[in-house]
């Protein structure tokens, strides 16, 4: 029973590094070890796991789809404005009917328009506020399929940001 428990434990331990492999990246995981050492087999995924530790980027890359971990993040970028939007509800609200804001500046930077269309994001919420905010019961979740409605409508911002780009396409 013991020695066909080892045996199993010793196939995994073998098997294991070869689907590693096939992700593009060596035993030590993605993360920024994988970037920085590569997937060069041998005791340099050492230096590479203790790159990806130290530094967190494994579990952040795992999460968002970046260093190295491939497309396949956990959260794709409108699960991500949703978990924003209501979370910061209330300042967005806000901020929408002021045409700017931090709030509103980090929701622009999260439909990946470029920094110097944030002002023209902030107008153009401002001007269809009423549209986009249709009353005091606007859930965070049509508040968001409306600024997407208006975004893909606008004239510039349809083109310079990226409203339906998802990280787990």
């Amino acid at each position: 029973m013991v020695r066909n428990s080892l045996l199993v434990f010793t196939a995994f331990l073998l098997l294991f590094p070869i689907s590693a492999f096939a992700a593009g990246y060596g035993t030590a995981g993605c993360g920024l070890g994988s970037i920085v050492i590569g997937s060069e087999r041998g005791p340099e995924q050492i230096f590479a796991a203790t790159t990806n530790g130290t530094s967190g980027s494994q579990t952040f890359g795992m999460t968002s789809g970046t260093s190295n971990c491939g497309d396949h993040g956990l959260l794709n970028l409108s699960k991500e404005r949703e978990i924003f939007a209501s979370e910061n509800y209330t300042s967005l609200i806000k901020e929408m009917a002021q045409g700017e804001g931090e709030h509103l500046d980090i929701l622009a930077s999260m439909y990946q328009c470029p920094a110097t269309q944030y002002q023209e994001f902030g107008a153009m919420t401002q001007e269809k506020f009423s549209e986009i905010v249709t009353g005091t019961q606007t859930s965070p979740d049509a508040l968001l399929g409306r600024l997407d409605t208006m975004l893909s409508q606008h004239r510039n911002l349809s083109k310079s940001c990226h409203i339906q780009l998802s990280a787990l396409n």
